[in-house]
């Protein structure tokens, strides 16, 4: 019967999964509708985003014509003052399918995208006019407006506090005004999960209206009748609790982590109004499936896992078998009982970083080794203090004539958040505050996973701690490396820009790093250095940047930051104090050296030049070519047909892989350069359907005319080539990767 009754749920939500499936996809953007001008009406529903050059919302899309999907994101540059959810505009929006790079164990964004139900994105152009604001359009719209009048207020207060953006966080689930530099330092220490509407603190926030009305209930009387003795005490403040986790919840935008507790506390209230037992297991198993059932994509987010896996290992740990001795006795004096709840505490949060472990490494390449010592300041500091004081100056400030209270609250809580920062920032700082591990593979993980699942079982189980022990060929993996004489290139998907990893027996170099995405983000902090994480690549011996254009050169100080380097070239004097410990030259045709059996040789500029202007920057890119024992590759930059038809005239230009050069503009991959290296391949990066039109149909023309295979990694993602004795292997990311989400090419 048990497995009649799996098999019947597997289906019901394999159908259910299905079903929306096929309506979302139905719901997207024609190819004919991509790109083009069209005037929408559309209606704001999410909190707006400030970026370096504008803002980014939500909208739905007012009698949506034929082609143009009903959810979209949408972009407004220059607009300074925020859109407010319930705003109706109308205007020329430009929209494409949602698109984002794609790079090996790197974040996809187009799943994100498409579990947020976004089906395209695209950008406001001209002067949009506001027809109306209708803030109950809908109860979600409703919910919004309530979130926006809500960071108004705390902006008021905290805008010019250093912690400001972490308390808005903690208040109502804004995380986008965090600082990059804060989520390295959470990450570095374990407490990101704190940094933000943990299910800690709904239950926490729960707990406290759930007693105050059950002190209430038990103490008020109704026609001279204990309300106790009408309705039980302990169902009116389950209902309560309930209640106020599921406004709290709505507050903080209803993520994976806010559902999964508010489900649990539903569980567990609804138990507790018809007397039912319910053991800790199942509570968590229902409230996963009723987070997948309304929810499908939900899986597809790390947090998910880690929420829900971090709840198990709780009640694993909770559950009564880890205990060595009893209680203290219910009349002990507490400094035992705060012995036994600190040695309680100290225990589950051992088994949290040694349980999560596993994941963090699959899903992050990143762990954390303070995690424990960061969490044990951390988490009654941020949730017995920081945070509801935080919620009492969000409570003050939108009451009015109650403004200055809530300013002196919010200071008083930046203040505590203040001092919590100086010993988690001095932990950050230190040198083994975290190790990167290469990504594992699957049977790797599944290994380490049994590993930890033996060792955290009861006391009693022979030799549980040597589980551990199968934690070692996860943490120490390594991917294989070419052999000597060999070498590996990957192209990867930076969007409109460059960068190029070469990897050899032993070493390993980097051709340009990215280009920069806003004020604090770039290439070599997104997709350089995590892609270099999970290769288990802990050095640099090489940096060239080609040139000194932002979309080739953007990435370098996150590289430099991340990780040793030995030496930088580029065509142009980098400053002494941004480079650390790496040497430094300018790169110079004739110049050479071999690593591991391949060699490296720059091919131009001819001589390294002065000052170069900015219209000459291109013509001066470092061109590097890089020869094996069986292939070679040619890295080009951004050189014009005139260079090209130097190089091709003055050097051997014989190769297998061709970074096209200028992204493919339709001034280079001149004829002359087809003809002088013979490809076989050739690879434009560039990004989506940027205002350049890189690749050129031109150039793409006259390298597939010469036999050549034509990748672009807007249409392929990363590409990475393998050079072995038996064959050139080349793989696109988009191809092994390939998900019913993606845009197709």
């Amino acid at each position: 019967m048990a497995v009649l009754l799996a098999i019947a749920a597997f289906a019901a939500g394999s159908g259910l999964a299905l079903a929306r499936i096929d309506l979302r996809l139905r719901d997207g953007l024609s190819p004919a509708r991509e790109n083009v001008p069209l005037e929408l009406v559309y209606l704001v529903t999410s909190l707006s985003t400030s970026t370096a050059t504008g803002q980014r919302f939500e909208a739905t899309v007012q009698d949506p014509p034929d082609g143009v999907p009903a959810q979209v994101q949408l972009s407004w540059w220059g607009k300074a003052a925020a859109v407010v959810p319930g705003e109706r505009w109308r205007g020329t929006v430009v929209l494409k399918r949602p698109h984002g790079t794609l790079n090996p164990h790197g974040f996809d964004y187009e799943a994100y995208l498409f579990e947020r139900g976004i089906r395209a994105t695209g950008t406001v152009r001209g002067r949009p006019i506001l027809l109306a604001d209708d803030p109950f359009s809908s109860f979600d719209v409703a919910v919004q407006r309530v979130r926006h009048v809500c960071r108004e207020a705390l902006r008021q207060v905290l805008e010019d506090k250093r912690y400001g953006a972490v308390l808005a966080a903690l208040a109502i689930g804004d995380q986008a005004g965090v600082e990059r530099r804060d989520w390295d330092t959470f990450n570095r220490t374990g407490i990101t999960h704190l940094v933000s509407i943990s299910g800690l603190h709904v239950t926490m926030l729960a707990a406290l209206a759930g007693w105050a009305v059950l002190q209430a209930w038990k103490r008020c009387n109704w026609g001279g009748i204990r309300l106790s003795e009408r309705h039980p005490a302990q169902v009116a403040a389950a209902g309560a609790a309930l209640a106020v986790a599921w406004l709290y919840c709505l507050l903080a935008g209803w993520g994976v982590p806010a559902r999964r507790t508010f489900f649990m506390l539903a569980v567990v209230a609804g138990a507790a109004a018809w007397r039912m037992p319910v053991s800790g297991s199942r509570v968590l198993a229902l409230a996963a499936a009723l987070v997948c059932a309304l929810d499908p994509w939900a899986p597809l987010a790390a947090g998910f896992w880690l929420s829900f896996g971090a709840v198990a290992l709780l009640i694993l740990c909770g559950g009564g078998r880890w205990r060595r001795r009893a209680e203290p006795a219910r009349g002990a004096a507490w400094p035992a009982r705060l012995a036994a709840s600190v040695r309680e505490g100290a225990r589950a949060q051992a088994a949290l970083t040694v349980g999560l472990l596993p994941a963090l490494a699959l899903l992050f390449q990143q762990v954390s080794l303070v995690s424990p010592l960061a969490n044990a300041v951390a988490i009654p500091v941020v949730s017995l203090l920081v945070t509801p004081l935080a919620l009492m100056a969000l409570g003050l400030c939108v009451v009015p004539g109650l403004h200055g209270a809530g300013a002196i609250v919010a200071a008083v809580a930046h203040a505590v958040f203040d001092g919590l920062m100086v010993p988690l920032q001095w932990l950050a700082d230190t040198d083994l505050a975290a190790i990167s591990v290469a990504a594992p593979p699957w049977p790797l993980f599944a290994l380490g996973l049994a590993g930890v699942v033996w060792a955290l079982q009861p006391r009693g189980l022979p030799g549980r701690w040597l589980g551990l022990v199968l934690l070692v060929p996860m943490l120490a993996y390594r991917p294989a490396r070419p052999a000597p004489g060999e070498w590996r290139l990957a192209l990867l998907d930076v969007g409109q820009g460059t960068a190029i990893v070469v990897e050899t027996a032993r070493a390993t170099l980097l051709y340009d790093t990215g280009p920069p995405y806003g004020e604090q983000a770039d290439a070599g902090g997104r997709v350089v250095w995590p892609y270099l994480r999970a290769r288990g690549i802990r050095r640099l011996e090489h940096v060239v940047v080609s040139h000194a254009d932002a979309d080739h050169a953007g990435g370098l100080r996150s590289v430099l930051a991340a990780l040793p380097v030995f030496q930088v070239h580029a065509s142009y004097d980098l400053v002494p104090a941004g480079l650390g410990q790496a040497a430094f030259s300018r790169c110079a045709a004739g110049q050479r050296w071999t690593l591991d059996g391949v060699e490296f040789a720059f091919l131009h500029p001819a001589s390294p030049a002065g000052e170069v202007p900015p219209r000459q920057r291109n013509a001066h890119s470092c061109v590097l070519r890089v020869r094996g024992a069986h292939h070679a590759a040619l890295l080009t930059g951004d050189i014009g047909a005139a260079e090209e038809a130097g190089l091709a005239a003055g050097a051997d230009l014989a190769v297998d892989v061709v970074a096209v050069p200028h992204h493919g503009s339709r001034g280079s991959s001149s004829q002359a350069l087809v003809d002088a290296t013979r490809a076989s391949h050739a690879v434009a990066q560039a990004g989506y359907l940027n205002r350049y039109r890189h690749p050129h149909p031109d150039a793409e023309r006259r390298w597939r005319g010469a036999g050549a295979v034509f990748h672009r990694t807007d249409s392929h993602g990363a590409l990475v080539f393998a050079s072995h004795a038996a064959g050139l292997r080349v793989e696109r990311e988009r191809e092994a990767r390939r998900r019913y989400w993606h845009a197709a090419p």
